[in-house]
């Protein structure tokens, strides 16, 4: 079960919330002193701490000090019933989670309470541990085969290492679960972790979510923001698809890297930092250099060590490891009795190439536990791209293939598809690609030749049998 502890003085406050929170997931504590709320924390270890700034025997911020000594990876969120204080922007910038104006607003409340108790969790867990019946945890690296191995290694020899790492490796491969285990295993683990995807944030908010910024920066800038960088002094930083920050941002990120020191927006105090960071990309980085879009020296910084996360179709041996983790959790997760899954499921999820990678994995796992109506899961549960999957790879290993694509075509129909030419047409596609591709080693010039099309066209078509971003059909009248 996880716990919350209430550190206030007025009992309406606490009253409302342990009415809010309290639930049979969640154990809410209480104290009315600073001193008592110590001592809670001592004895319990909170996943999160919801804290007033003015107690009757210290104020907030001293006692959130000695918390922080406890362990400095427990979020804090401050509570104030001034607006303007800047006892809170202090609290933010030694590494408070969060603070709140009185009166609070609970959806907001209830919002930042989600992602620490969600940062508290994956601070706790370790990325790598064995995967047991006992041992169903989520967020974990799951895999035995030998490229997996190799990623072990690599983690082993740079976690202790406080320096910078790039991880690269397609959408779904788990980036972050590396970033993570790097960070468990490093001589900051002690201290706070946080993830930001530089792809989900406007340029702007994400500058203001890294660096902070100054009251009157911007429109809407009505006081000062502290900003991660600042708030995780002593931890480390992972930053997710950092192809996507700007070149302004990127400049900024540059001299953190360099000198562990930067500005707020609209300042110019220059602010000293202890962060490690971790950076990841599903991008070319080189080509990006290449373009323009990406600065060449930050490269070079985020470059000193790099490693890749190999795609699920490099180390499909592991797919039975991770199908049945996967149920387990999943399992428990939605409160579904699954006991297991039939031959024939269990082979078409081998047979599927997993474009997706680990997440596409993962939720076709979902989908199939959730339209399974027994304790067993069966092919006919598993999501229809993934049993189209299987029909194709025997249609390929097929003695008489029209034989087999008309087998196909019956299965489609036989599922109420409406959309049976596209995914025929597809499979075909995909058929023809690969085996051009293989012929011309890789060559797309030449594939594109060889096939009579376009090396626009090829390109598009190539990204649509992989399942990538791009409308294969929009290319059409070009070939």
């Amino acid at each position: 079960m996880r716990t919350m502890l209430v550190v206030d003085d007025e009992p309406n406050i606490v009253y409302t919330l342990e009415a809010t929170f309290g639930s049979p997931q969640l154990r809410v504590l209480t104290a009315s002193t600073a001193a008592e709320g110590v001592r809670v924390a001592r004895s319990f270890l909170p996943d999160v701490i919801l804290m007033d700034l003015r107690l009757p025997d210290m104020s907030g911020l001293d006692a959130f000090q000695q918390i922080r000594e406890l362990d400095p990876r427990i979020p804090v969120i401050m509570i104030t019933a001034f607006s303007r204080t800047e006892i809170a922007i202090d609290a933010m910038s030694r590494g408070a989670f969060d603070y709140f104006v009185k009166p609070v607003d609970l959806q907001s409340l209830r919002e930042s309470v989600a992602r620490a108790m969600d940062v508290s969790r994956l601070n706790q867990i370790p990325a790598l541990v064995d995967v047991s019946e006992e041992s169903a945890e989520a967020d974990l690296i799951v895999g035995q085969s030998p490229a997996m191995q190799e990623v072990y290694k690599t983690i082993g020899r740079v976690a202790p290492q406080d320096v910078t790492v790039l991880v690269q490796g397609e959408s779904g491969t788990g980036k972050e679960l590396a970033a993570r285990a790097i960070y468990h295993y490093s001589r900051r683990a002690k201290q706070p972790f946080l993830a930001i995807n530089c792809a989900a944030l406007p340029e702007s908010l994400l500058e203001s979510e890294l660096f902070g910024h100054e009251k009157g920066a911007f429109t809407g800038a009505d006081q000062r923001r502290i900003g991660k960088f600042e708030q995780v002094n002593g931890g480390t930083i992972f930053l997710d698809e950092i192809g996507d920050m700007s070149l302004s941002t990127q400049a900024k990120a540059l001299r953190l890297l360099q000198q562990q020191q930067f500005e707020r927006v609209g300042g110019n105090t220059t602010i000293q930092t202890d962060v490690r960071i971790i950076a990841a990309t599903n991008r070319d980085l080189e080509a990006m250099v290449a373009e323009g879009r990406f600065r060449q020296d930050l490269y070079y910084r985020l470059s000193g060590f790099t490693f890749r996360m190999p795609p699920l179709r490099e180390r499909l041996e592991d797919v039975p490891l991770l199908m049945d983790y996967m149920l387990r959790h999943l399992s428990r997760e939605l409160d579904r009795p699954i006991r297991g899954i039939t031959e024939e499921a269990r082979t078409a999820l081998q047979k599927h190439r997993w474009p997706g990678n680990v997440r596409e994995l993962y939720n076709a796992v979902r989908y199939a536990i959730v339209q399974s109506s027994g304790e067993i899961v069966t092919l006919s549960c598993l999501p229809d791209h993934v049993r189209l999957a299987a029909l194709e790879a025997d249609a390929i290993a097929g003695q008489d293939s029209w034989t087999e694509i008309r087998r196909i075509v019956r299965h489609l129909l036989a599922c109420g598809s409406n959309d049976v030419y596209r995914q025929v047409g597809q499979m075909c596609d995909r058929v023809v690609l690969e085996t051009v591709m293989q012929e011309t080693s890789g060559n797309q010039l030449q594939a594109a030749e060889r096939l009579g099309i376009s090396r626009v066209t090829l390109r598009a078509k190539l990204r649509a049998s992989r399942g990538e971003s791009g409308d294969a059909e929009s290319a059409n009248d070009e070939s």
